[in-house]
């Protein structure tokens, strides 16, 4: 979960399970790069930074653009 993909976090992408942002659309960097390196990404979840904890597992359904708790419980959901 970061507030933006921006490009410096892009080596970390590569060995990411998913990517989540507040923040972008399906043309921003990071979300680009999730694609090519096939790493699920939901962006522009707003208010992702003060729903999700540190550590947390999350499911990440890039097709959906839904962000789950591991417990199922919806949490966060793209805006747009």
């Amino acid at each position: 979960m970061a507030p933006v993909l921006d490009a410096a976090l892009g080596p970390l992408l590569a060995s990411a399970a998913g990517a989540v942002a507040e923040m972008g659309g399906v043309l921003s960097h990071g979300s680009v790069v999730a694609r090519e390196l096939g790493v699920p990404c939901v962006v522009d979840v707003r208010g992702a930074g003060l729903a999700l904890r540190e550590g947390e597992v999350v499911t990440v359904d890039g097709d959906r653009g839904l962000v789950r708790r591991a417990d199922g419980v919806l949490r966060a959901e793209r805006a747009s």
